[in-house]
């Protein structure tokens, strides 16, 4: 391709900043056509965003001669299905995390693609960003010596408010794949897939403690990296205010490195040679980096650092933590 022509199928909150606007804000790509179940609020997004084109049927976008690749932004339950229609026809797919429901889900998704021979990429972006790539440098560098384990923790106050009536998506499994440890541990569990490799094994447990809702709020987890890196991890969403963390820690036979995932703090580098912090915050658009590396890719110019085969990877560990078939 010279140019990327885009479409979104479902232009909801997560188009608004994170990654709608990066798409005409590319060289070489633009976004051409928006899809939303609820036709006046699609027209409103087109109007809003200066997109060309609105419509209300999934199937009239993927099929618009002027719609180059397809970016599905819509929750997990409907990933696969779209992911499918798109690579029937004949169109790279870019599709929201997590990935799929389920692992099983990734893998139909990923023949339908080879299948095609298309391309599937999966938003999972940090990958793309320099903070994470800024510790990726630092492990090449081996200036932890040799790793030893990882260890996450992701602490969230509960906020009962919020599901006191409609509960929301990411919290009904049959929409979400299961709670918030779906939405946000998929994150965590991706970029270390990105900086120490792929995970071999991992098993875990998990409980709802706080009753709020069905899914669960607690979820404890081990795990294996290929490399022979253990992992522990920690994900609990009914602590007090001021119990909150978001941290990743890997520890090394000469120091360690601790940064968060979703907060604004900085990567916190010990060795013997003493302490060091690298601030490196976020773009406005979230997700315009990995989107302009999938564009480098579409137009010969590049590789994006994710892909549905390394997304699927992911999707697989969170299964066997919450032991999912």
């Amino acid at each position: 391709m010279q140019k990327v022509r885009w479409g979104i199928i479902g232009c909801g909150n997560v188009t608004e900043v994170k990654s709608g606007p990066a798409f005409s804000k590319i060289e070489n790509s633009e976004l051409v056509a928006v899809m939303r179940r609820d036709g006046a609020k699609a027209k409103d997004y087109a109007e809003r965003h200066g997109v060309s084109k609105w419509y209300d049927n999934a199937e009239a976008l993927i099929h618009d001669p002027e719609v180059d690749a397809v970016y599905i932004a819509t929750p997990p339950d409907s990933h696969a299905a779209y992911t499918l229609q798109v690579a029937a026809a004949g169109k790279p797919v870019y599709v929201e995390k997590p990935m799929a429901l389920n692992n099983a889900q990734c893998q139909e998704m990923i023949a339908a693609c080879e299948q095609a021979n298309v391309p599937l990429f999966v938003a999972y972006y940090r990958r793309s960003h320099a903070a994470f790539n800024k510790v990726k440098e630092l492990l090449d560098q081996k200036l932890l010596g040799d790793i030893r384990f990882v260890t996450i923790k992701l602490y969230q106050p509960l906020q009962p408010q919020l599901y006191t009536n409609n509960l929301p998506w990411r919290v009904q499994p049959e929409i979400s794949g299961g709670g918030l440890f779906h939405d946000l541990a998929p994150h965590q569990l991706d970029i270390l897939d990105y900086i120490l490799g792929p995970i071999a094994s991992a098993s875990g447990q998990v409980t709802n403690q706080a009753g709020l809702y069905e899914a669960e709020d607690l979820v404890t987890a081990q795990f294996r990296f290929e490399s022979g890196v253990l992992g522990v991890g920690v994900w609990c969403f009914s602590v007090a205010e001021q119990q909150q963390e978001d941290s990743i820690e890997i520890v090394g036979s000469a120091g360690r490195i601790t940064f968060p995932t979703f907060a604004r703090k900085p990567i916190v580098l010990e060795t013997i040679a003493g302490t060091e912090e690298f601030l490196l915050p976020p773009p406005a658009h979230v997700q315009q980096p990995f989107i302009q590396s999938i564009v480098e890719e579409l137009t010969g110019k590049g590789k994006c650092p994710g892909t549905g085969v390394s997304a699927a990877r992911t999707s697989w560990v969170m299964d066997q933590i919450v032991g999912r078939e």
